[in-house]
């Protein structure tokens, strides 16, 4: 319980390689995606229900130490009134840059030292709704593995790759991969949609408060901007990421999509 209570903590999730997952739904994406599982925790009442059953079945299945425990206990580890019945710690998973599948047509997403994981979370669930090959996470940014980016991304995290790296890390493994990078900018010359976003592309999107820095805009192929009417100045950085992720996805005319 104790291990399970510190993983709301990034040095507690660093020094464990695990995280918190909460709710049987994020459990189900987790495993059906090939993530594994190191801890099933779940409320006395969630046994009773074949569904759940089940589940922690297959969990232990898995490899995970199963648990039962009182509401108590659950509101302890959640730090929330209202706790899932189920909740589950995996093994952290981050995709290597080099693994990337480069060939053919690619989308990947890049967020530069975004620090709300909130954001992130939104952006990682926006790229898979989109059917984005990848997210990178470059310098500074916020821990995907956070209960708070983990929540946002409402299961998402188990179905897209993400890898951390340098920009120069980076900035070189697009070269080689050849894709064009666009970024959204305060400073970029024509609207987003009459971009060249080209058969590989990576849409990079800056942090929250100062965007990209100067340096990090002169490697770009292009600078764009998301067209504005009211008042506003700015779009929330996940919203504005929605808008580029999506154009990206019109330009193929939605291939993939769902019918």
């Amino acid at each position: 319980m104790k291990l399970l209570k510190s993983l709301d903590r990034k040095k507690a999730r660093s020094e464990s390689g695990l995280f918190l997952a909460e709710g049987a739904r994020l459990a189900e994406e987790a495993l059906n995606n090939g993530w594994l599982p190191a801890y099933a925790l779940a409320g006395v009442g969630a046994l009773e229900r074949p569904q759940t059953s089940d589940l922690l079945a297959r969990m232990k299945k898995a490899g995970a130490r199963v648990l039962t425990a009182s509401e108590k206990v659950l509101v302890s580890v959640s730090r929330k009134d209202n706790p899932q019945t189920v909740i589950t710690a995996f093994k952290q998973r981050v995709t290597s840059l080099s693994d990337f599948p480069s060939d053919g047509i690619r989308r990947w997403v890049a967020l530069y030292e975004v620090r709300d994981p909130g954001n992130l979370g939104t952006v990682v669930r926006t790229s898979d709704a989109a059917g984005v090959d990848g997210v990178i996470l470059i310098g500074q940014t916020c821990d995907p593995f956070s209960v708070e980016a983990v929540r946002a991304t409402m299961g998402s995290l188990f179905a897209m790759p993400i890898a951390e790296a340098s920009f120069e890390e980076f900035n070189a493994w697009r070269k080689s991969a050849g894709a064009r990078m666009v970024a959204a900018s305060m400073r970029g010359t024509h609207a987003h949609d009459k971009a060249d976003y080209g058969q590989r592309n990576v849409v990079l999107m800056g942090n929250e408060q100062s965007g990209l820095p100067p340096a990090v805009e002169a490697e770009c192929d292009e600078l764009v901007r998301i067209p504005m009417m009211g008042k506003a100045d700015s779009l929330n950085l996940a919203s504005a990421a929605s808008v580029m992720i999506y154009e990206v996805w019109r330009g193929r005319s939605y291939a993939g999509a769902r019918t």
